[in-house]
């Protein structure tokens, strides 16, 4: 059963949804942020919508479009994110039509690969678990690519570990940025309401930038209480950012960052509160 499945029953009487009394902060990008928002009100829970994250055009088109021009000549194309399918593929169509035949597509993970699928085509490399760049470069199709040449379609500022490996194993890597990220114009007004009235219990946020976002979004008055929230977040490596903006707790991690595996970490951190408070 799914972590939004159907209720257990109790003697006959649906037991108590597991998120039922909690609010979540969501701070997907706004176009990205209504799945998990339905994930998190099928369990009983509240939704409230706050993007730390907003996703435009890259400061250098022209470089996207360069590389777009040349295509046929890689032999595997990197899929950062479904951001980066998006923007990437949409600029594609819009320059030559579709990808070229025979180009080996890769994907960070299954929800970058479900975005392509979406799009009409197939991952033809995507971890089968722990979805992040440690994950693609065990995949064996990368382990020999010594003279290939490879793109990497990613936002401006992504991490430097995919490609310098592959450039490591003699990979001739490209990076195409398709996308920025920005700090959303939100009124943080309805957040420190809801916090000054002690109902803020929990964010969920994904990466270290919104993270850092969201710190800058709150102003003076709200960073002392931001950091006294518990947090849940997509990977490992935001609980050292979270213990360097001054954070109290150690944060949840999820399994990954999709909406599913965000879910599951919430619901084990309402659980765990629960049973705090009994």
């Amino acid at each position: 059963m799914s972590a939004a499945g159907s209720r257990a029953t109790i003697h006959g009487q649906a037991a108590p949804a597991p998120l039922q009394g909690v609010t979540v902060l969501v701070t997907r990008p706004a176009h990205q942020a209504e799945g998990f928002c339905r994930l998190v009100e099928t369990a009983g829970g509240r939704a409230l919508r706050f993007p730390a994250l907003e996703i435009q055009d890259p400061a250098d088109l022209a470089a996207l479009d360069a590389v777009i021009d040349r295509l046929d000549g890689y032999r595997i194309a990197i899929f950062i994110s479904p951001n980066a399918v998006h923007r990437a593929i949409g600029r594609i169509h819009a320059r030559r039509g579709k990808l070229p035949p025979g180009l080996k597509l890769a994907t960070v993970g299954r929800k970058t690969a479900l975005a392509l699928e979406r799009l009409g085509y197939r991952a033809d490399i995507c971890p089968p678990a722990r979805f992040d760049s440690e994950a693609l470069l065990e995949q064996p199709q990368l382990q020999d690519v010594a003279d290939r040449p490879v793109v990497i379609f990613r936002g401006e500022g992504g991490r430097e570990l995919l490609g310098a490996t592959l450039t490591a194993r003699g990979a001739k890597v490209t990076y195409a940025e398709a996308y920025r990220r920005g700090r959303p114009d939100v009124d943080p007004g309805p957040v420190l309401r809801l916090w000054s009235q002690g109902d803020g219990h929990v964010i969920a946020i994904t990466s270290s930038e919104a993270l850092r976002n969201l710190y800058e979004m709150m102003g003076e008055a709200g960073r002392q209480r931001l950091c006294s929230t518990p947090l849940v977040v997509g990977c490992g490596r935001m609980v050292d950012t979270a213990r360097e903006m001054g954070f109290k707790q150690t944060p949840v991690v999820a399994d990954d960052p999709s909406d599913e595996a965000m879910l599951e970490a919430v619901q084990k951190w309402a659980e765990k509160r629960k049973q705090t408070h009994e």
